[in-house]
């Protein structure tokens, strides 16, 4: 099956010729804006705030290659927009409300003239949304999407409880799967996996998880019927599956819902039937989504919905260095076992350079893994030892080529695409660097996709990395890094392989304050509350 992503409407295209705005966001416009975005832009320039990246004088830019001298500071369309974007950065953060007052304040940075006037008016037209915590007596702003999700979550959650009647029990499966239609498994992957592989197969039950990689690997072929966006049915206006349309299942299984982020939770729990129960296991340890929300935390902390910790017993090195850093500590490894390894690095290029030795060289030749079974985590993205500079040092070692992107190329999608979700790992066939295309081999099927969907994924940032599991891992600890090191990053890095891990160290102390004192920042949301008040009476 192949799958051709379309090019850029071009009167999209021929507007950003006109405006000298790099073609390459034509794609990303698109996306964000859909078909009609050079009409929409050209009606409010500012717009282009909604794409990821875009920063303000940018957009002030683009408004002055389109309006003149009429691009004014004090435009409410300029203000509206800049409410959306600082909304749309706090979302990048976890964030789905925001304080009002922080809101307003942070507007001031941007001359914004009446920014009250300007945020009820993006209020009016629908864009934000305001909420009073009745707690605090504080009134939150978000984004109508984010706060129309978590509404759909909360209801959604509440009507699987109400219809569910009790299915008959499993060995090795919680009763409360089976007497509850929304329950909640936690534990380390060993524990949830087992629990997990005794439902999957079973008739009536769909096992689903990040990606459709992630769901294969913990549900096998018989119980996965693929990652969660590829369950719900991807099409042009959205999502096939849903109230219309619902997944026919019993149980639906998800593995790893800490990567569930409240949006696609939403489009999730809107298609499981009446009667269907959903079950969520993850470890609650574990780095929350990459996108907005916090519905495994939320769900766990509300205190309405049946939580099961499973019991378990790390069962080796890998195990054992993971359960550490979940009480916050670290535990000495035995040298003569080649399950966990650490490897000292002074600094961030010695780091770098002893990955690159570990993924080409050390891992294949002393335990049989080739490379291609081998993932790199690391904290962040930039940096001497991030995950694009090692993906540059990798892919000269692994695969040379003359483009960005060659056949061969391990890549990872950061967006969501016909066939693949964001953090789907998948091998480039070919590249097409004057289209700005890549035709990408991904577990669903083939997709010729933009180039700006995709990174290089031999090195993933540890939250990028979430939702599946390999062979084998190395976890690149930088100093560089130490800002993002928490203990959930490190438990995330740690819990990814499954026969060996390889921790290259060059964090110093702060790898050990990190586990014990650094918890992941908090995230601003509803969630909780929501739950609280829609399964009062259920």
């Amino acid at each position: 099956m192949t799958d051709t992503s379309s090019t850029p409407p071009a009167d999209l295209v021929e507007l950003f010729a006109s405006a000298e705005v790099p073609a390459r966001l034509a794609h990303q416009v698109a996306a964000c804006l859909g078909p009609g975005a050079a009409r929409e832009l050209r009606d409010n320039p500012w717009r282009l705030l909604t794409v990821p990246g875009v920063r303000p004088e940018q957009a002030d830019f683009f408004a002055r290659r389109l309006l003149g001298g009429e691009a004014a500071p004090h435009d409410p369309r300029r203000v509206g927009a800049l409410a959306v974007h600082l909304l749309l950065r706090a979302a990048g953060d976890g964030h789905t409300v925001t304080p009002a007052k922080s809101l307003l304040s942070a507007l001031e940075a941007y001359d914004p003239g009446d920014a009250v006037e300007a945020v009820r008016a993006a209020i009016g037209a629908g864009e934000i949304v305001a909420v009073m915590d009745e707690a605090s007596e504080t009134e939150l702003l978000g984004l109508a999407s984010l706060a129309a999700a978590e509404d759909t979550v909360a209801e959604g959650l509440a009507r699987l409880t109400a219809m569910a009647d009790p299915l008959p029990p499993a060995d090795g499966v919680p009763a409360e799967v089976f007497e509850h239609g929304v329950s909640v498994l936690t534990g380390p992957p060993e524990a949830v996996e087992e629990v997990v592989r005794a439902l999957a197969g079973r008739p009536g039950v769909v096992v689903t998880a990040a990606t459709d990689r992630a769901a294969k690997d913990v549900g096998g072929a018989a119980g996965s019927r693929g990652g969660v966006h590829r369950l719900l049915e991807p099409g042009p206006d959205g999502y096939a599956r849903g109230v219309e349309h619902p997944i026919e299942a019993d149980i639906v299984v998800v593995a790893e819902a800490n990567t569930l982020d409240v949006e696609r939770a939403a489009a999730l729990v809107d298609a499981c039937m009446d009667g269907t129960h959903l079950v969520l296991t993850a470890d609650p340890a574990a780095p929350s989504s990459l996108a907005a929300g916090r519905v495994l935390g939320d769900a766990i902390a509300c205190g309405v919905l049946p939580v099961v910790a499973l019991p378990a017993e790390p069962g080796g090195a890998i195990g054992r260095v993971a359960a550490a850093a979940r009480e916050g500590g670290l535990v000495p490894v035995d040298p003569a076992d080649r399950e966990v390894v650490i490897v000292p690095a002074g600094e961030a290029r010695e780091a770098a350079h002893r990955t690159v030795q570990l993924v080409t060289d050390s891992i294949p030749r002393a335990l049989g893994i080739p490379a291609e079974d081998v993932l790199v985590v690391t904290p962040a993205r930039r940096g001497e030892a991030g995950a694009d500079a090692l993906n540059q040092a990798l892919k000269a070692r692994l695969n040379p080529g003359p483009g960005p992107y060659d056949a061969g190329d391990r890549v990872v999608a950061v967006t969501d695409l016909p066939l693949a979700a964001a953090g789907e790992f998948g091998s480039v066939v070919t590249a097409k660097p004057d289209e700005d295309a890549v035709e990408v081999s991904f577990p669903g099927g083939t997709a010729s996709v933009p180039g700006t969907s995709l990174r290089h994924g031999w090195a993933v940032t540890v939250h990028r990395a979430q939702g599946a599991r390999w062979p084998a891992v190395v976890a690149v600890l930088p100093g560089e890094a130490a800002g993002a090191l928490t203990r959930p990053v490190v438990v995330g890095a740690f819990s990814r392989a499954r026969r060996h891990l390889s921790v290259v160290h060059a964090a110093g102390p702060e790898l050990a304050r990190a586990v014990r004192e650094r918890e992941e920042p908090a995230r601003r949301t509803r969630l909780a509350d929501l739950l609280r008040e829609n399964l009062a009476d259920v």
